[in-house]
């Protein structure tokens, strides 16, 4: 005698009949719905719903189930899934209306940061993120087995109101898919369900194409001032103001650029004062030896003539 027994097989159609009525029914209560609508065969069509049932499918906990599952969200039995921060919630049709919860771990802070300063400088902007026309770089970076944006095993665990003892039952791989096939439409729902701002990528981008920037020109200030310190010249970088079309000349770089006019004036206005200085002592040094030498003639000429006269008067005495 069997103790347990399996509920009797209900076709398809027959269960997404009893369970549109009761989203039906729910709706008309305030419930937001959010159906999973699959076109075809293809869950996922671009790059992070692609990556998210990628990367589920790579680990071994998850392919004895997730063939199910694929089957369950083709054929539309995911009659709801939202996505939040750190939790998923859905009602998938079964025998049932069945209700899933999937918890993952936020993404910590380290790995966080790890991942924006890896892909800092080659995200041009939050379109291209969200689009995933990423380089492949940055395509490493995000979809990395264990330091990427999606979760590992470990970091997520699962709830079903269906009686399989399963950790992972056919109705959680249903919502798993899902997931994939939401992150088609509203890829930013990644960066919610782990908890992280997905404007920091565009932003620390941002930032290390500023800093960037702001290296290059620093160096190229600091090289200009050095040699105008050793020559003693204000070396022109091309800055200068040139007239507008009316012949006014445009006004200056700005405060920087006077800063560094006043600063070479001034050194020039040194090295021309101890010029004029120079020049003007030896100016006096060359008047002084003229007067010096104009006074010692004078002198000579003076004394001269008094010596002849002494003379005569000796001669006329020894007569």
């Amino acid at each position: 005698m069997a103790y347990f027994q399996w509920a009797p097989y209900v076709p398809v159609a027959v269960r997404r009949r009893r369970a549109m009525k009761k989203m039906e029914a729910l709706r008309k209560k305030g419930v937001d719905i959010q159906p999973v609508e699959i076109e075809g065969r293809t869950i996922a069509r671009t790059f992070w719903g692609k990556g998210w049932c990628d990367h589920l499918e790579g680990f071994s906990d998850f392919e004895n189930r997730l063939p199910r599952g694929r089957t369950y969200v083709r054929n539309g039995s995911v009659c709801h899934l939202a996505i939040d921060r750190g939790k998923i919630e859905a009602k998938v049709s079964g025998s049932e209306l069945y209700n899933v919860a999937v918890q993952i771990k936020t993404l910590p802070a380290k790995k966080w940061n790890a991942v924006k300063q890896r892909c800092a400088g080659a995200i041009g902007s939050l379109l291209e993120l969200l689009e995933g026309r990423l380089s492949d770089h940055v395509m490493d970076v995000v979809t990395h087995r264990k330091e990427g944006l999606f979760p590992l095993p470990g970091e997520m665990s699962f709830r079903c109101s269906c009686p399989d003892w399963a950790v992972m039952c056919k109705h959680v791989a249903a919502v798993l898919y899902g997931v994939g096939n939401r992150f088609d439409h509203r890829p930013e729902l990644l960066f919610e369900l782990r908890g992280v701002n997905h404007d920091e990528l565009i932003q620390a981008d941002a930032e290390a194409a500023v800093s960037a920037a702001t290296q290059r020109g620093k160096a190229k200030r600091l090289a200009s001032d050095e040699l105008a310190d050793v020559f003693g010249i204000d070396l022109d970088t091309g800055e200068a103001s040139q007239p507008d079309g009316n012949g006014a000349p445009k006004p200056d770089a700005g405060p920087s650029r006077r800063k560094k006019t006043k600063k070479t004036a001034k050194k020039s206005a040194k090295k021309t004062a101890k010029k004029v200085t120079k020049k003007a002592a030896k100016k006096s040094n060359v008047a002084k030896k003229a007067k010096t030498a104009t006074k010692a003639k004078a002198a000579k000429k003076k004394s001269t003539p008094a010596k002849k006269s002494k003379r005569k008067v000796v001669t006329t005495a020894s007569q």
